[in-house]
């Protein structure tokens, strides 16, 4: 390569987005992801050792997953060939298929196949990876921000191991920043840049864990603020909120972060805690996520985690899921929050959901109970001739509406399945079912 080809390249390089100017060269100036990276951890070790074997980088935006598979080009004696998934083919895949096994076959060498949003790739196209990777002639990596065990084929899955990306704390995206506005080579270090208090620290929060987002908030902050007379540019909160705007939220209405804010708001419905209720309800309508859905949800949270300790949750929530129809977003915001934190505050109790649980275990695995004579249909003629009903006692005819009789099939007599708790309107319900407990153990001993 000429003088003027290595200017050239510098010019382009200065021309490329900070976040791809910054991306760490080595394993020692990649922040985030510890927990399979740090010192000692079987990635790690894989990387420095240039053992590699075919994995999946799974995760949000921006926490690292193409600049790991970049270092990996950087130490790996392997050939090393990208592909986007958006804009690569069947044929660009054989292609690369084929010139990995000629070089192996010639050379020896074998060749790492990055692919970015591999999860794009539809059945055909994964499956054309098999064979390659199968044999060894690809070490295959792959990075997407989908579950992997939902959008990748299962034979492709099976030969890879996942590894899970987290979100960059506020300490790592300060520290990219930093090293950043520091690096002269490479970042920004060639202007004078001053923060206004709370600046800064609004660029690393609202980044929400993306390092790309926040490298690309901090260079448009510095290029377009004009050096004051001093020449320093100065970076007020307000230049600082403009350049980031406002926070992409994690939230894919399709995709895997849907299920876990979901999770989320249904775990804190259950918990009693009315704060964590209403973020998470927020995140989802934020989102856009659809009214039906959320009512969905706290109808089910009423019947299965509050149950007959208030079995007023119950109408609650399916008055406000016929509500949310008739008024519409963005007041049916206000309706979800008023049965989401009934629900949550409500006293609970999971005793409906446990008796259903042993019931249909036991109907599923028990010898199949016939229906007692006394409780058979004996409505149509003929019933009577064949026993149904006979010996059946009418509880309104007795004092407290209650009389003892056996209504399990023989072979189940003496299950218990419902067991109240003593939480909220239950403990009434279990106080009864004491009282008749009581009342049967005295006539047995008459």
């Amino acid at each position: 390569m000429d003088l003027f080809s290595l200017q050239g390249d510098r010019i382009l390089k200065r021309q490329a987005p900070l976040a791809y100017r910054m991306r760490p060269r080595t394993l020692d100036e990649f922040f985030g992801q510890e927990h399979i990276l740090a010192e000692g951890k079987l990635l790690r070790r894989a990387i420095l050792g240039d053992r590699l074997t075919s994995v999946i980088f799974y995760g949000p935006p921006g926490t690292g997953k193409t600049a790991l598979a970049n270092i990996i080009a950087g130490i790996t004696k392997s050939h090393f060939q990208a592909l986007n998934a958006v804009t690569s083919g069947i044929a660009d895949i054989r292609r690369v298929m084929e010139d990995a096994g000629d070089r192996l076959k010639m050379h020896g060498m074998r060749t790492i196949l990055f692919i970015d949003e591999v999860h794009r790739f539809n059945k055909t196209q994964q499956d054309a990876l098999l064979p390659a990777v199968e044999d060894g002639t690809v070490i295959f990596i792959g990075a997407t921000t989908e579950n992997p065990f939902f959008e990748i084929t299962r034979p492709l899955l099976s030969r890879s191991r996942v590894f899970k990306f987290e979100p960059l704390d506020d300490g790592h995206i300060s520290s990219i920043l930093r090293r950043a506005l520091e690096d002269k080579e490479r970042g920004l270090g060639e202007y004078n840049v001053a923060f206004d208090e709370g600046a800064f620290s609004h660029l690393v929060k609202t980044a929400n864990g993306d390092a790309r987002a926040a490298l690309n908030a901090l260079e448009l902050a510095v290029i377009t603020t004009r050096p004051d007379e001093s020449g320093i540019r100065r970076i007020t909160l307000e230049i600082a909120e403009e350049s980031i705007q406002q926070r992409v939220l994690d939230y894919d209405k399709s995709g895997d972060n849907h299920y876990d804010v979901a999770s989320a708001f249904i775990k804190s419905m259950r918990g009693s805690d009315p704060d964590a209720t209403a973020y998470w309800l927020a995140r989802m309508i934020a989102a856009g996520e659809k009214p039906e859905f959320i009512a969905r949800r706290i109808l089910i949270q009423a019947a299965e985690d509050v149950g007959l300790a208030d079995p007023q949750a119950l109408l609650v929530a399916q008055a406000a899921a016929w509500a949310v129809n008739f008024v519409g977003w963005p007041e049916a915001g206000l309706i979800l929050a008023e049965a989401a934190l009934y629900v949550a505050t409500a006293p609970k109790s999971n005793s409906c959901y446990i008796a259903l649980k042993k019931a249909k275990s036991d109907v599923e695995t028990e010898r199949t109970g016939e229906v007692p004579p006394h409780l058979r249909d004996a409505s149509y003629k003929g019933a009577s001739s064949l026993g149904h009903g006979k010996g059946y006692k009418y509880p309104h005819d007795y004092p407290g509406h209650y009389i003892i009789q056996q209504y399990l099939p023989h072979t189940l007599a003496g299950k218990t399945y419902y067991q109240p708790s003593d939480s909220g309107y239950e403990g009434m319900i279990r106080e009864q079912l004491h009282q008749w407990k009581k009342g049967r153990s005295h006539r047995h001993e008459k």
